[in-house]
């Protein structure tokens, strides 16, 4: 299991590849929100998204990965696995399920890994992924079952705790869980009195009915966000989050849009779905929130053509 020695050391790690992220408070954010929002701001990190941080970390401490990698996703994490490829000079093929998001299948090509389309959902992608990574006889990359992922994704939140310690609580998306895994362990050990609390589509609620139900369950996945679009639970973030998440939240996908609507004219930022959950959490329990001192992390900004689409038409920006 995680712990904080292990984000410790990733944090170390991660600080000769990439800088911390910036995090900010705006007024006009928290007059429509009745909060003190902090936003922190994850889509500026080099994949657009956060999960670069489990990615390098992963890649750093395999023994064997001059054999190559093979992982799933259906983009960020895969952009995550094929930055930290590139990083340590490693092989690596991502199985994405059926029409993948193009601007993220360009960024992993770019990226210098092989794209490799199986299975209609996340679930058949596993499967592809696993008869690939045997027929290359390369090392199968889990989304969320790795230790040294979460250790990574630690470092996020040690940077949100360090910078505002007395927190009254942080709002993490879920797709496969790390990121809500991470917050926990973090919180636990410099900020006890923080909440931390999850939220998903309610369009895909594998992780939310699995942590509710205390077993791992599948479910469908209708959600048109991206980051979001994950059918299964993972067991290691789902152990985690079980002894420690205070709350997980369900949001629709039209309160994520409008979401993402409010980051773009009130805070200048751009977020995919995944990246706008947090505060269609706070805006859909406004009154719990109410006069507290939240941070929200913009866990990604790589939304694809369509989706900007129907963000700035939608949004007369």
């Amino acid at each position: 299991m995680t712990d904080m020695r292990d984000i410790l050391r990733a944090a170390s790690l991660l600080a000769g590849h990439i800088p911390p992220t910036p995090m900010w408070s705006y007024p006009v954010l928290n007059s429509v929100a009745g909060a003190e929002l902090w936003v922190k701001h994850e889509n500026t990190q080099p994949i657009g998204a956060f999960k670069v941080r489990g990615g390098i970390t992963l890649l750093a401490a395999l023994p064997d990965r001059d054999r190559g990698v093979v992982a799933y996703s259906t983009g960020n994490h895969a952009q995550s696995i094929a930055f930290g490829a590139r990083l340590f000079g490693v092989p690596c093929a991502i199985v994405m399920p059926e029409n993948p998001n193009p601007s993220k299948v360009a960024a992993v090509e770019a990226l210098g890994a092989t794209v490799v389309v199986g299975g209609a959902t996340m679930v058949e992608a596993a499967g592809a992924a696993r008869a690939e990574a045997d027929r290359l006889g390369r090392r199968l990359i889990s989304p969320a079952d790795e230790p040294e992922i979460i250790a990574g994704v630690g470092t996020l939140y040690l940077e949100i705790l360090r910078a505002q310690p007395d927190l009254d609580a942080i709002v993490v998306p879920v797709g496969s869980g790390t990121g809500a895994a991470a917050a926990c362990l973090v919180a636990r050990a410099l900020a006890p009195g923080c909440q931390v609390i999850g939220v998903q589509s309610s369009a895909a609620p594998a992780a939310h009915d699995s942590w509710r139900l205390g077993e791992m369950v599948l479910r469908p996945m209708k959600t048109r966000v991206d980051g979001l679009a994950t059918g299964s639970a993972y067991a290691l973030p789902q152990a985690v989050m079980r002894e420690l998440l205070t709350d997980f939240l369900l949001v629709t996908d039209d309160e994520i849009r409008d979401a993402q609507r409010l980051l773009l004219t009130h805070a200048h930022t751009l977020a995919e779905g995944a990246g706008a959950a947090a505060l269609a959490a706070v805006l859909a329990r406004r009154e719990e929130f109410a006069g507290r001192k939240v941070a929200i992390v913009v866990s990604g900004g790589n939304a694809g053509p369509a989706e900007l689409a129907a963000i700035f038409q939608e949004s007369g920006a």
